[in-house]
């Protein structure tokens, strides 16, 4: 792994650095900056602009719609988004570009590539992802949503729950049980189907921040043609695999970013307010340092994998539980760096409920509130840590599996 940047990474960098300068505004100070309402209407005319500038999918090929741009130069890229404080796209474009869209590419068929994928771009396709349900837990391979075929559609009947994003969403990629008789990780198609319909209910759930931005989704006789299916028919639990693996890896070399900015934010908060002077808690603050720059480093190593032509694979698990448990242990000291202050939320709420501290927002007690709420469940979407702990013994290390019960 060689942590350096080529002259010609340099170059691609001056290039982007001059495009931010051209499309934001002088006085610009992030999107934490500003209020709801004026960082949604931003963001709406932000992705319109990275989409005019093929920066919106910067992997895709240029005939879908994308950039092209080789695996340094979209590290580049989002490394120079997060140090502007500009979102890298829309609220639903992680699972539109970055799982579907991948998985269409690597997976589907050229009129599936050839429909889907420019209509990602544009906006008219908005995605959401229908995995979880109430009654499998983490079990991805127990799920009992159903689609049988009639005629020339799949009708599905089921429900999954904690929808990201699903109230913005007018299509959905399901998990479905095609053939019931089957072993449970067979007889299960990865589907694309409409939301836009009467078979289709999304109904909110109220997070502990107020927000609802998770959902439940119910199919009653829901309908979608019978090409909708990304791979084999019966054989989707690979291509579920291989959406799992761009959803935790292709961040990993650039949530460390992210991350180290809200790490330096909390350690100047600290000495602004004395908490540093606190012989524990600068003990705490120097273990944060030192994890988010071990995190940089596996970042990295995700990155050379991808330089010399890998996929992400289960190997991505370790990066899934490093972020995930270190964001709940940083945000936990954010609270006790705050103390008394941290019982009333005060100022700049969270921006968002995924990600509470964005860039340019203050050292508000309701935007480290907001990131604390939202790092509960990091080790629980996306796989929980225990799930991911069985992957690398089982899929890695080659451990025997977990004894199920009897």
């Amino acid at each position: 792994m060689d942590p350096s940047y080529s002259a010609e990474a340099d170059a691609f960098r001056g290039k982007i650095k001059a495009f931010l300068a051209e499309n934001l505004p002088s006085d610009w100070k992030g999107i934490g900056a500003l209020d709801r309402d004026e960082a949604d209407a931003f963001t709406a005319e932000w992705r319109r602009t990275l989409a005019d500038n093929r920066y919106l999918a910067p992997a895709w090929p240029t005939e879908y719609g994308g950039g092209g741009l080789s695996e340094l130069e979209q590290v580049v890229l989002a490394e120079e988004f997060q140090r502007a404080g500009v979102p890298t796209g829309g609220l639903n474009d992680s699972f539109s570009i970055q799982m579907v869209g991948n998985t269409i590419l690597q997976w589907g068929t050229p009129e599936q590539k050839a429909h889907f994928l420019p209509r990602v771009i544009s906006g008219d396709d908005v995605w959401c992802q229908g995995y979880s349900e109430p009654d499998a837990g983490s079990d991805l391979g127990g799920l009992g949503c159903r689609a049988r075929l009639d005629g020339d559609e799949w009708v599905i009947d089921g429900q999954k729950i904690w929808t990201s994003a699903g109230m913005t969403a007018n299509w959905i990629f399901v998990l479905c049980r095609t053939d019931p008789d089957a072993p449970k990780h067979r007889g299960i198609s990865f589907i694309l189907c409409p939301m836009d319909q009467d078979g289709v209910e999304v109904r909110p759930i109220e997070m502990l921040s107020g927000d609802s931005d998770f959902n439940e989704t119910f199919f009653t006789d829901a309908r979608t043609h019978r090409d909708n299916v990304v791979g084999e028919v019966n054989g989707g639990w690979a291509v579920a695999m291989t959406l799992l693996g761009y959803e935790r890896g292709e961040a990993a070399a650039t949530m460390p970013i992210m991350f180290k900015a809200e790490a330096e934010k909390l350690l100047a908060f600290a000495k602004q307010t004395g908490a540093s002077d606190d012989p524990v808690l600068r003990d705490r603050l120097a273990r944060i340092h030192t994890e988010v720059e071990i995190m940089g480093y596996l970042g990295k190593r995700s990155l050379t994998n991808f330089l010399a032509g890998g996929v992400p694979g289960p190997t991505e698990s370790m990066f899934k539980i490093y972020w995930s448990e270190y964001h709940q242990r940083v945000t936990e000291l954010a609270i006790d760096v705050l103390g008394a202050g941290a019982m009333v939320a005060e100022g700049k709420p969270a921006g968002s409920s995924f990600w509470g501290d964005l860039p340019g927002s203050g050292n508000h007690s309701a935007s480290w509130l907001g990131a604390f709420y939202n790092a509960r469940a990091g080790t629980i979407y996306a796989g929980t840590s225990q799930i991911q702990r069985n992957i690398l013994g089982e899929m890695v290390l080659g451990l025997p599996k977990e004894p199920r019960p009897g």
